[in-house]
């Protein structure tokens, strides 16, 4: 689970950089970017919530 947890957080810096990026200086290329990262932020989420539970069990 620790393993997952660092990977999140690695997905969320990648994720805010590039968003940050887009949002003040207009780099499409940081939205795509920043789209994928929301894409696997979101299934390692769904990993972790299943972790989650099957731990707490």
């Amino acid at each position: 689970m620790k393993e997952l947890v660092e990977k999140i957080n690695g997905l969320m810096e990648s994720f805010s950089k590039d968003a940050k990026a887009q949002m003040e200086a207009g780099n499409k290329a940081a939205g795509t970017r920043a789209r994928k990262a929301s894409l696997e932020l979101e299934k390692a989420l769904k990993e972790f919530r299943k972790v989650s539970i099957e731990a707490s069990k």
